[in-house]
């Protein structure tokens, strides 16, 4: 068994120096050892072995390869996780196959707090499939009354992108199954951030990113999870080559993989496979207990600052640290300006419309003094109206 290590692991990573860096939950930082790893699959697998690493370097089996490394963090059992894609791919395959095991319910259930690119997914599975489904979404405190027999799938992120307000996996997956429902998790901030356990919750699928708090890298692949019992009977909307039984045979009609073999759709990304197996290096030594701990610790050292000293910011995030993933959001009318203001005095956060700074507390490369000092540039921003300045009123194209 690794021994546990002390948090944080800052020698870990590459942070530029007097970075405070408080936007893991949107994309992590470079892990150490990255760089190298996929130098050298460029140099000494690609380079030298051209076509023939899908055998040679045994390409073709890093999506579950890495997907049980992630199995192991998310309690789930081997095999049962696979990598490639985009998130809202990995959404929609596992949207479709719900919808397909209630062919006698019409309504995809999800609540103000998920994330767009899940609501477009869904209203675009409703119009292929003529129309007779609903989408039906609710307020996130609402979730769990809105569990009727009407309820083919949920469709829920357990922490909400803008409010880091978090739901109670095991709760709603109950409720979901005491309706009949299908439960359909996005862990997109929660993978890497919060405890998961995906065996004792018991929801049918769950997807996710790592770009986020498991630092796999701008773009890096999306995981689905399948419960180990369901994978024979899933039936895959996206029937990609690579979910065929027999890939390589070619055959004119598609035949299921077995296992979570049949949710893979086209050609492994690779090179992102290999920055995201070498950066969840960094997760050695490390409880995810612990992580927990120290990211509501840094919260609450946070929301105690800016409270005490910002007066014109509105926490939004649940003040209940058990309600709240490791983010915390203020609103502010002037927010991005403010948010542009900070990160030109290296405190990096970000902004989503229409007034909300989000701040990520990642405990693998934070400490308390960060945050303190991150507080004070953050009064000192409001105090001397640094966000009233022209050059942070300019809107870029990704806030």
């Amino acid at each position: 068994m690794t021994k546990p290590v002390s948090l944080p692991v800052k020698e870990r990573f590459h942070l530029p120096e007097g970075v405070i860096y408080l936007d893991g939950n949107s994309l992590g930082p470079l892990p150490r050892g990255v760089e190298d790893a996929v130098s050298k699959m460029i140099t000494d697998e690609w380079a030298a072995h051209l076509i023939k690493g899908w055998n040679v370097d045994d390409w073709m089996a890093q999506p579950i390869r890495v997907g049980n490394r992630l199995a192991a963090m998310l309690g789930a059992p081997d095999n049962a996780i696979a990598l490639g894609d985009t998130l809202s791919i990995k959404v929609y395959q596992a949207l479709a196959s719900s919808v397909e095991m209630r062919p006698d319910r019409r309504v995809i259930l999800s609540d103000s707090g998920n994330f767009p690119s899940d609501l477009y997914m869904a209203e675009g599975l409703i119009r292929l499939l003529g129309n007779r489904h609903e989408l039906r979404i609710v307020a996130p405190e609402e979730v769990e009354a809105a569990m009727t027999d009407e309820v083919a799938v949920a469709m829920i992120t357990q922490v909400d992108y803008r409010t880091g307000r978090m739901h109670d996996m095991d709760r709603i997956t109950r409720a979901a199954h005491a309706a009949g429902a299908v439960m359909l998790w996005d862990l997109a901030h929660s993978a890497g951030a919060v405890p998961v356990d995906l065996t004792v919750c018991e929801c049918e699928f769950a997807v996710g990113c790592t770009y986020k708090y498991l630092n796999g890298g701008p773009g890096a692949p999306a995981f689905i999870y399948v419960r180990p019992d369901l994978i024979e009977t899933t039936k895959p909307a996206l029937s990609g080559w690579l979910g065929h039984d027999a890939p390589f045979a070619f055959e004119p009609s598609y035949r299921p993989a077995v296992g979570i073999e049949r949710m893979r759709v086209g050609t492994p990304p690779v090179i992102a496979l290999t920055a995201l197996e070498r950066a969840l290096d960094v997760w050695e030594g490390i409880e995810m207990a612990d992580l927990r701990a120290a990211s509501l610790h840094l919260s609450e050292v946070f929301i105690a600052g800016v409270e005490a000293r910002c007066p014109d910011l509105s926490l939004v995030s649940p003040r209940d640290g058990r309600e709240r993933g490791s983010q915390v959001s203020f609103a502010f009318e002037h927010g991005y300006a403010t948010m542009q203001a900070l990160i030109a005095r290296d405190v990096i956060g970000d902004f989503r419309a229409p007034d909300i700074m989000r701040f990520g507390f990642t405990p693998l490369y934070l400490d308390e003094a960060d945050v303190r000092r991150a507080v004070d540039i953050l009064a000192e921003v409001l105090d001397r109206r640094l966000w009233d300045r022209p050059e942070y009123r300019q809107t870029n194209r990704v806030t």
